[in-house]
């Protein structure tokens, strides 16, 4: 079976793209995969590109379309953002970095030639797209990579129309499928939950020694580094040996580093910039904290848990408390409450041997997310997904019985 997976830009860095490349790692051990991404913005990658799976890209960014490229089927419309938002929706729609007429004119005819039997959208627009343009022949897969609530109501209304024309869809928690499910009355074998795989490698281990506290996840607003930085002054004024690193790209250093003078911080808080290997950097310290206001799912608990880290996290949607079991491996505080995250941080950095154990504990609980387990959920949904179809098509070609033809 060749299986394509659709991806704003396959090059950037970024949670989508790493976890993206990990499940084409893990499904490339039994099919043929292949990553397309709408856009490139460099020829080399950032992640290395997993050993048999494909990249190509569909258009390049940087050049400026002075005209409008008309995209099949919608010759009528007369401006590339009235055309793009109709297909898109939303704040979808704005990201005009990926979505421009050149890419979703390729994206068309990539879907009309394609010879992948499954093709699987990583975004609510590329999603959208594919349930209006892949034909028949594909088995046309939704993918869910934050959570339904995390979305607009323009984009929920987008998604309730055409979402259900697709012909399956997978989430990441317990709790997103039964948002989707609610929201599209959608049957259970339609929607799967499945997590993000961890890749199968041989990872370091923390010793618990290192008094260094580690965020992660690009510098965006969804994950309040500022308030993260607040609840570890709270460590740094008791604990002034402990470091906090933060690993992560985007456009909010300067924001950063100005909250980080404010609060006094300048010896003990370092903005890590971009990194290749999260699990070496997690490894060689001895918490993981996260701020986050959503998580569409935590994979850096999970590589946290991997090298023997916990995590200390606000119980926010949806991931950390599916993930987390409070008090074993790692703790869970109440959402958005920062005096209770630092208490939370302040409580493991002063007791190595909590730390030491729920370490252990959080390593067991990184085999449930093992590659192979997660494949083998994988593969049983798209070949119960493709039965699903293939019966479709059988029901669609028997001809009614006509009136002459029925028995009394």
């Amino acid at each position: 079976m060749k299986i394509a997976f659709l991806i704003a830009n396959g090059y950037a860095m970024g949670g989508t793209i790493r976890t993206v490349y990990n499940l084409a790692e893990g499904l490339s051990a039994h099919h043929e995969v292949e990553i397309v991404s709408l856009v490139r913005h460099t020829d080399t990658p950032f992640f290395p590109l997993p050993e048999g799976v494909g990249l190509r890209a569909l258009s390049t960014t940087g050049v400026a379309e002075k005209t409008f490229h008309r995209l099949p089927g919608l010759a009528s419309l007369r401006y590339r953002e009235r055309a793009i938002s109709q297909l898109v929706t939303g704040t979808e729609a704005k990201r005009a970095n990926f979505f421009t007429a050149r890419s979703l004119s390729a994206l068309r005819r990539y879907l009309r030639e394609t010879r992948a039997d499954v093709v699987i959208g990583t975004r609510p627009g590329l999603n959208l797209l594919l349930s209006q343009w892949a034909p028949d022949r594909v088995l046309a897969i939704g993918q869910e990579h934050v959570n339904l609530g995390n979305h607009s109501d323009e984009l929920r209304e987008a998604v309730t129309r055409h979402y259900p024309r697709l012909d399956g869809m997978t989430v990441l928690t317990e709790a997103d499928r039964s948002a989707y499910r609610d929201l599209l009355d959608a049957a259970p074998e339609w929607l799967a939950a499945v997590p993000n795989p961890l890749p199968a490698r041989d990872y370091p281990r923390s010793t618990q020694d290192n008094p260094i506290i580690v965020g992660a996840g690009r510098m965006a607003p969804v994950k309040q580094y500022p308030k993260l930085m607040e609840a570890f002054a709270v460590v740094a004024h008791k604990h002034p040996e402990w470091r906090l690193r933060i690993y992560g790209g985007g456009k909010l250093d300067k924001k950063l580093r100005k909250k980080i003078v404010e609060l006094g911080l300048s010896n003990q808080v370092t903005l890590m910039g971009r990194t290749k290997d999260l699990t070496g950097e997690l490894a060689k310290a001895s918490l993981l904290a996260v701020s986050s206001r959503v998580e569409g799912f935590g994979m850096t608990i999970i590589e946290g848990f991997s090298v023997g880290v916990p995590a200390v996290s606000f119980d926010c949607p949806h991931g950390p408390g599916e993930i987390i079991e409070d008090g074993r491996n790692g703790l869970l505080v109440p959402d958005q409450d920062v005096d209770a995250l630092a208490a939370g941080l302040l409580r493991l950095v002063e007791d190595r041997d909590e730390r030491l154990r729920m370490g252990e504990e959080a390593v067991r609980s990184a085999s449930s997310y093992a590659m192979e387990p997660v494949i083998e959920r994988w593969n049983a949904f798209l070949a119960e997904r493709l039965a699903a179809k293939e019966a479709g098509r059988r029901s669609r070609r028997v001809r009614p019985a006509g009136p002459s033809e029925v028995v009394a």
